[in-house]
């Protein structure tokens, strides 16, 4: 068999899963100090079995598993896989025709170990085991350490043994042997302790055949008081009967004399609930009189009060009559300057219309006047253009530089006045005639010179046409602009006449609004004016019914008073009587309840018979001590004879009851021991 692979994941300092792979020749592991490698040996170790956490190089076992660091969490579980091939199907015999062999050990934290062989969960010391047959194991001598050289050229005896066993393939037969000869060695011990058991079994059964013989006198003494007790208990029985009798008539009798006391209390009754219906229907009189008198107070304060309020509303409803007034006489002169108002209006758009119509034929003359001027300009613009695109041509000598400039300016002018901005045009002008008369200056060339005087010349003419343009425009906007004036006048003047007649509109409806509720409030007036003498009339009415009610309600007391006295003596008769009926009532009800408790002590009594003896009341006489006995002992004489008895049961001690069971259940165990101890030898021996 030869090691392929070694699988580590969360051992040590190995937190992800890292495969190490053993090839053919010699596998090496290079590292700094601290990398880890001295822990892929310890994984080896602790794969095959190695039980120490000191030689893990920890307190524990648990501290070969992940601890964490500052970048990666700790871990639960520790895992190291080995996998070995074994292609010349060698090794153990039950692995002898796998070809490849995973051997893997798992760690949980608070939970321990396990051990896999291919999967399949074992026990460490079949682990073990697999690698002493394969002649390696934890504590091999093939795994050589730091310090290992110098300890086995310094071994004694035994251990260079131990190293030539494992180098002939003997390591595990050596294990073997030694686990063998510890059975063998535990078989013996437990041959002698069985002899110590066996041995005080047959002392313990001696003790329990005394014990069986005590046993059967304590259960016969045990029958004779059980019948003692059920002759007691029949004794008890009859005592309650004879009680549950007496009782019986004392109730018979009480339940006479509730019969006599139930007709009286009825009579009584009856006389009081004559009494209470003649008397009933007068006082719901009265209690309707009582109401009626309290109504007719509360109408006689009403009609007070309707008398004030109705003299506040006709104070009321003057000061209201003054004030309508006073807004009817508001609202007509509101009437009266909307109608002056609109007709001033009205008369002054007329005006402005007029003025309007008379100024058209004026501003159309502006206009006229403002196109010819603009006409005028564009022609000697025109020709101040020509000139300048002949020399442009160079059909005159002179530097084109500087005319370029003027041409530039001239186009700047031109859209200056095309946008009705006069003066800025005219400043342009000017600054291209300074510039013309400083180029002319310059000249000598006298056709050059001609024709820039041509162009000076044209320019002046356009700065005049300008100016005259200039007066036309703004003699236009002027007309223009008090034309506009007019007409947002006109407007304004329209709106304030919708608005005069909005007033006017919203005034006469307020007067027609205020006048009608001043008829209302004249009506109502006259209304209220008549009250006065209703009011009188029924308060006369009212202190009628008044009186006739108070009288009512004197005599129908007299009544009732005579009524409820008779009714007072009836009822300190019905009370004496009913005290009476109450003493015997709980006469007989204590009665009824002595009975019921005798019952309940005698069904409590029945189930503790049954619960204790297993009988009932038809047989306890029969298994008791009292049958066939002519005269019966009392309960006395009984309990001392049944006192006897257990005195005489209480002088054997303590009994073990179940002796005879396990007098029996003990030579049974003997027997099976002496015949197991037989097979033992046996096994042993062969």
């Amino acid at each position: 068999m030869e090691f392929k692979k070694i699988q580590l994941n969360g051992f040590k300092s190995f937190a992800d899963k890292t495969n190490f792979l053993i090839e053919e020749g010699l596998t090496g592991i290079v590292g700094p100090n601290g990398c880890g490698k001295s822990n892929i040996v310890e994984s080896l170790r602790w794969a095959m079995g190695e039980t120490s956490a000191k030689s893990m190089r920890g307190s524990g076992m648990e501290d070969v598993i992940f601890s964490g660091t500052s970048n990666k969490a700790s871990k639960n579980i520790a895992e190291v896989s080995i996998e070995v091939e074994n292609k010349n199907n060698e090794g153990p015999v039950q692995y002898r025709e796998l070809e490849e062999i995973s051997v893997r050990r798992k760690i949980e934290k608070d939970k321990g170990s396990k051990f896999y062989i291919n999967d399949k969960e074992v026990r460490a010391r079949d682990a073990q085991m697999f690698f002493a047959d394969l002649s390696t194991g934890a504590h091999s001598p093939s795994m050589i350490s730091q310090g290992r050289i110098g300890a086995l050229v310094t071994a004694k005896p035994t251990d260079r043994r131990a190293i030539l066993e494992e180098a002939a393939g003997i390591s595990g037969l050596h294990v073997r042997r030694h686990e063998a000869e510890l059975r063998l060695g535990a078989a013996e011990n437990n041959l002698k302790r069985a002899d110590e058991l066996r041995r005080q079994q047959e002392k313990q059964l001696a003790n329990l055949q005394k014990q069986a013989e005590e046993a059967t006198k304590y259960k016969l003494i045990t029958d004779q008081i059980k019948k003692i007790e059920a002759g007691l208990y029949y004794l008890k029985l009859i005592e309650i009967d004879k009680e549950i009798q007496i009782e019986n008539e004392i109730n018979s009798e009480a339940g006479g004399e509730v019969e006599g006391f139930n007709v009286k209390i009825s009579e009584l009754e009856n006389l009081i609930k004559t009494a209470m219906d003649k008397v009933s229907p007068l006082r719901e009189k009265n209690i309707e009189n009582l109401s009626r008198i309290q109504r007719l107070n509360l109408e006689l304060q009403n009609l007070d009060e309707e008398n004030t309020r109705t003299q506040d509303e006709i104070e009321a409803i003057k000061k209201s009559l003054q004030t309508l007034d006073e807004d009817i006489t508001r609202e007509k002169g509101i009437i009266i300057d909307a109608n002056s108002n609109e007709k001033r209006l009205k008369e002054e758009k007329a005006d402005l219309i007029e003025i309007d119509s008379k100024y058209f034929e004026t501003e159309k003359l502006s206009s006229e006047e403002l196109e010819d001027a603009k006409k005028k300009l564009k022609q000697e613009q025109k020709a101040v253009d020509d000139v300048v695109n002949t020399i442009a041509e160079g059909t005159v000598n002179i530097s084109v530089g500087p005319i370029k400039n003027v041409k530039n300016s001239i186009d700047r002018v031109k859209e200056l006045i095309n946008s009705n901005e006069i003066n800025q045009a005219i400043t342009l002008l000017d600054r291209c005639n300074m510039e013309l008369d400083s180029f002319l200056n310059d000249l000598k060339n006298e056709k050059s010179r001609e024709e820039l005087l041509s162009i000076n010349e044209k320019s002046q003419n356009i700065k005049q046409l300008q100016e005259k343009y200039a007066d036309a425009y703004s003699k236009n906007q002027s007309i223009k602009n008090e034309s506009i004036k007019r007409n947002e006048r006109i407007k304004t003047i329209e709106t304030e006449i919708e608005s005069w007649i909005n007033l006017l509109s919203n005034s006469e409806k307020m007067v027609a609004e205020l006048t009608e509720r001043k008829n209302k409030l004249t009506a109502q007036l006259k209304e209220l004016d008549n009250q006065p003498s209703v009011q009188a009339e029924r308060k006369g009415q009212i202190s009628e019914n008044l009186r006739i009610s108070d009288k009512e309600k004197i005599d129908n007391d007299t009544v009732i008073k005579e009524t409820d006295q008779k009714i007072e003596t009836l009822r300190a008769q019905l009370n004496e009587i009913q005290e009476q009926s109450i003493q015997i009532r709980e006469r007989k009800a204590s009665s009824g309840a002595t009975i019921e408790g005798l019952q309940k002590r005698k069904s409590d009594l029945l189930d503790r018979i049954n619960s204790e003896l297993s009988l009932t009341e038809e047989n306890i006489l029969e298994n008791s001590n009292l049958n066939g006995v002519e005269e019966l002992p009392n309960a006395v004489d009984q309990e001392d004879s049944l006192d006897k008895k257990k005195q005489e049961r209480e002088k054997l001690g303590s009994v073990n009851l179940k002796a005879d069971e396990e007098t029996s259940k003990y030579e049974d165990e003997i027997k099976k021991m002496e015949q197991d101890r037989s097979d033992l030898v046996t096994a042993i021996v062969n």
